[in-house]
């Protein structure tokens, strides 16, 4: 399994994947989830893969010689020299249908799923940035002002922080935090997640970065928002007052009648309706 996140800010973009790959028990291994393709002053795109790692690796190793061509005289279009990320998340859906046209057959017959998601934003020359999400089948959506960021691979554990702080208006600084806080949430809930950590950030506009950083289990940032991120919902945790049972003095009694429904009710006898 694997965790990837990708955020479209108005500030730039944000990328963030973990390295674990998990085939069992005693499968458990470390693989680059992030490729990053970038010729400064033209063109800066980031490619986030989960899924089966035999497929993923298959789609960007074929993405590097795909090319699409709308007409029979007119000039194909690659990762390279394509005039719109619309159109480069064209070429990755035509290198995803080319994987699966070679191994889809084999791989029904031995009883494995094609399995591939994957996330693909930057900006090129001339237009703004995008970021999309691309499925099994080769069809992609992108990210809108409503939903700034795509998350691949295990979601559900660092989700509720990125609905609660992310926005368009994010800062960089505050959504890289954000996206490592989410990271940091699924390490802990789900151990086929895991370290080193891979974040980009990439500022609107330049056409190329230089904010690359491998997160390990010694980066001392890392280690300090691990603990402090901990401490802090437990702060928050603590400071809630308990449910009163009881009575006594509370503001926010748990015991009230509900508006609409009833409180429910219990089974005592074997003649009792179950409704």
């Amino acid at each position: 399994m694997t965790y990837c996140v990708a955020i479209k800010l108005n500030a730039g973009l944000v990328f963030l994947s973990d390295s674990r790959t998990n085939a069992g028990l005693d499968q458990i291994s470390s693989f680059r989830k992030m490729m990053v393709y970038e010729q400064a002053g033209d063109r800066f795109m980031v490619l986030l893969s989960a899924g089966n790692l035999s497929i993923s690796q298959s789609v960007r190793e074929i993405l590097q010689v795909e090319q699409i061509q709308e007409h029979g005289d007119s000039t194909p279009i690659t990762l390279w020299n394509a005039t719109s990320m619309f159109d480069v998340a064209r070429v990755l859906g035509a290198a995803v249908r080319r994987v699966y046209e070679r191994d889809g057959a084999a791989l029904q017959r031995a009883g494995v799923d094609f399995n591939v998601s994957l996330l693909l934003g930057g900006q090129i020359k001339g237009e703004g940035m995008r970021l999309f999400q691309v499925y099994s089948a080769g069809n992609f959506i992108e990210a809108t002002a409503e939903t700034p960021y795509f998350q691949v691979g295990e979601s559900k554990y660092g989700k509720p922080v990125l609905d609660r702080v992310i926005t368009p208006h994010t800062p960089l600084s505050e959504a890289a935090k954000c996206a490592l806080v989410s990271m940091d949430s699924t390490l802990k809930s789900n151990l086929s997640v895991g370290l080193p950590l891979d974040l980009v950030v990439y500022e609107e506009g330049r056409l190329a970065t230089d904010k690359i950083v491998c997160i390990d289990e010694h980066n001392p940032y890392f280690r300090m928002l691990h603990d402090s991120w901990g401490e802090k919902l437990r702060q928050v945790f603590d400071s809630i007052e308990d449910p009163a049972w009881n009575g006594g003095v509370t503001e926010v009694p748990i015991r009230v009648e509900p508006l609409r429904s009833r409180p429910i009710k219990k089974i005592t006898t074997p003649r009792d309706k179950l409704v």
